[in-house]
């Protein structure tokens, strides 16, 4: 089992963007509070996980058909093995998002990797490949983010967007499919369509049972995560998302991207619970990473640089600023009692979560681009940019 100080999935041990890390270094710079810093031949998007004494990363260089997991000493950087395979498919992607583009997973024995067109592998922490799946290809001219979640015996992928598109469970041990499901409005008619969901799924314990919510073209699914069947859904997401879902006590969040809406419902339900929608903002600003919830209200950093604070249980915005000028595709992670977010400029902002003003309190700038986001353990921040992975304590 990974440790409690681990980070060992997109999104922290939750997959909600939060920890309970107590300390963590409030600033930084290429030169302040850098444990190590160690160059990487090609861009990326995906973010590191944590187990132990590794850090791991998804990795593509640089005009290459390699894609491979990265294993690095956690106190040195140095780098402990590799696993690349080569595709030499066509795969589309937008200029913004890079091959290996999804981040790993770990459940403290195996490391899960997907890397789109090229399959989904599974590996030892010693890095000896344990099995592997040909999924098909990922069909869409924007490419694919999706993270993959480890969940029991499980492990859950949304797969696509585009052409060919759907979630399914896989035996971690065996790479077994479990189950698969196709979700209605998830496949895209053309391979161009402005459709589909670059989220990652996330676990939510309602009622005493464990569900999986998935946020998909047009709809919010609950799902039985060891067998895919509906429990609820709600209508009302527009047909773009890349954002996870977000969580506060029994109210799940749902934001859309490309001006889409931002809505919240009451989970616990059964059937259709589209008429029991809390709030709804019609049109927002375009997302791309997830926020964070703190006390009862929603923080995230939206693409064009705009922070806000939305009060969860009723929709009321709080406040909103533009911070720091540049765009933004990072996703925002609570930890030491601060807020930590990044832009594609590739300074962090870290922002006190005030309900009654937007205070930042510091500004850590690298000036490389970077799309990943955070990862925490033990009083040290992990981050990726296109040009470096960087240890910060």
């Amino acid at each position: 089992m990974a440790d409690a100080a681990d980070w060992p999935q997109w999104r922290g041990p939750r997959g909600t963007g939060q920890c309970d890390e107590p300390t963590a270094p409030l600033t930084w710079s290429p030169h302040e509070n850098v444990k190590w810093k160690i160059p990487l031949d090609g861009p990326g998007n995906s973010s590191p996980i944590v187990l132990g004494e590794k850090v791991f990363i998804t990795h593509a260089r640089a005009n290459s058909p390699l894609r491979g997991l990265h294993c690095y000493d956690r106190n040195t950087g140095e780098l402990r093995w590799k696993h690349e395979i080569e595709y030499s498919g066509k795969e589309l992607t937008h200029d913004t998002n890079p091959p290996c583009a999804s981040s790993p997973v770990s459940d403290g024995e195996r490391v899960v990797a997907w890397y789109g067109s090229a399959g989904l592998y599974a590996y030892d922490l010693n890095g000896k490949e344990l099995w592997h799946k040909d999924l098909g290809k990922v069909e869409h001219i924007w490419g694919f983010g999706s993270s993959p979640i480890i969940h029991g015996n499980l492990v859950v992928l949304n797969f696509g967007p585009g052409l060919n598109a759907f979630v399914a469970a896989f035996d971690k041990k065996t790479g077994n499919e479990v189950w698969r499901k196709q979700f209605p409005g998830q496949i895209s008619e053309k391979i161009d369509e402005y459709r589909g969901s670059w989220s990652t799924p996330v676990v939510h314990r309602e009622n005493g049972r464990d569900v999986l919510l998935l946020s998909l073209p047009e709809k919010l699914w609950a799902i039985e995560p060891v067998t895919g069947n509906d429990i609820w859904s709600c209508g009302g997401p527009s047909k773009l998302f890349y954002t996870s879902p977000l969580i506060a006590n029994d109210i799940v969040i749902a934001m859309c991207g490309y001006t889409g809406p931002a809505m919240a419902v009451t989970s616990g339900g059964r059937g259709d619970q589209t008429d029991k929608t809390l709030w709804t903002h019609p049109k927002n600003p375009q997302r791309v990473g997830s926020g964070a919830v703190v006390n009862g209200h929603i923080y995230i950093l939206n693409e064009p640089g705009i922070a806000c604070c939305i009060d969860a249980t009723t929709g009321d915005k709080k406040w909103e600023e533009r911070i720091g000028g540049g765009q933004s595709w990072c996703s925002m992670v609570h930890a030491a009692g601060r807020l930590y977010v990044g832009n594609t400029a590739g300074t962090t902002f870290v922002l006190e979560p005030n309900p009654n003003e937007c205070k930042v309190l510091a500004e850590n700038k690298l000036s490389e681009t970077m799309r990943a986001s955070h990862a925490f353990s033990n009083g040290q921040v992990f981050l990726r940019t296109y040009r470096a992975l960087y240890c910060f304590e």
